[in-house]
């Protein structure tokens, strides 16, 4: 099965790249581009050192985005999900702030955390936190109730309660924010990096873009794709190794 999943999957990006190759070597250079000229051109990026340095950039503003966003979201969610009074004193501020375009704070979040790497952090946080919070905090309402009466009746004490039911029950949703949030957070680190100093794979866009190369613009936009993939993957496999059920659940072999 999965070895049929996976010929699939590169019959469909060997078409893809057929066609793009094909209809890429048709149009004008500046306008459009295609995958050899693509590869060329991460060739020379890679062996300059230049990717590397502007990767590690974006890639150390993506991970403290991750880690306060996850440090932040799931107890914030915890609590909201296990206390009503919490529940109905900040749901209004989440539910607005997640409503809003993130785009329109980036200019006062600049103004107020400058051009550097904390700014770019604040605003990956805020792209990153809310779906976390909010799957958390659905995830703890949704347990089934009939279980937590069976754990009570057997007098389990509220931390184990938590740690063998609520938490486990929950981790589904969890995981789902967490990978809702990691694309929303390339999102945000692109965003940052237009907006503040000239540093990572948004600055790669930028610069290429404004010298009309082509064919190393696409290379920060493939490597944003391929980031989005494989940490996605990677969250997805964390998942399944701290609650491998899912498995089953998913039918997953």
């Amino acid at each position: 099965m999965r070895r049929r999943a996976l010929a699939i999957r590169l019959a469909s990006l060997a078409v893809v790249l057929t066609v793009w190759e094909l209809y890429g070597r048709s149009v004008n250079p500046i306008l459009f581009t295609y995958p050899s000229a693509v590869a060329e051109a991460f060739g020379e990026l890679a062996g300059s050192g230049e990717l590397q340095a502007y990767l590690g950039q974006s890639l150390q503003v993506l991970a403290y985005g991750l880690l306060l966003a996850v440090g932040a979201g799931i107890p914030a969610g915890v609590l909201m999900a296990r206390f009503r009074t919490v529940e109905l004193a900040t749901d209004l501020y989440v539910n607005a702030l997640y409503s809003t375009p993130m785009v329109a704070l980036v200019p006062l979040i600049v103004l107020w955390f400058g051009f550097k790497v904390p700014a770019k952090v604040v605003i990956v946080f805020l792209f990153m936190v809310f779906p976390i919070l909010i799957n958390t905090e659905q995830g703890v309402k949704n347990v089934d109730r009939g279980l937590l009466e069976v754990a009570r009746s057997f007098c389990s004490t509220e931390p184990r309660l938590w740690r063998d039911l609520v938490l486990p029950s929950a981790l589904p949703f969890i995981a789902a924010g967490v990978r809702l949030a990691i694309g929303r957070g390339l999102v945000g680190m692109v965003i940052a990096e237009f907006y503040t100093s000239i540093s990572g794979l948004g600055y790669m866009i930028v610069r290429y873009a404004n010298a009309f190369e082509t064919a190393k613009l696409f290379v920060p936009i493939v490597v944003l794709m391929a980031m989005g993939v494989l940490l996605v993957q990677g969250a997805r496999a964390v998942e399944l190794r701290i609650a491998p059920w899912q498995r089953r659940g998913q039918g997953e072999a």
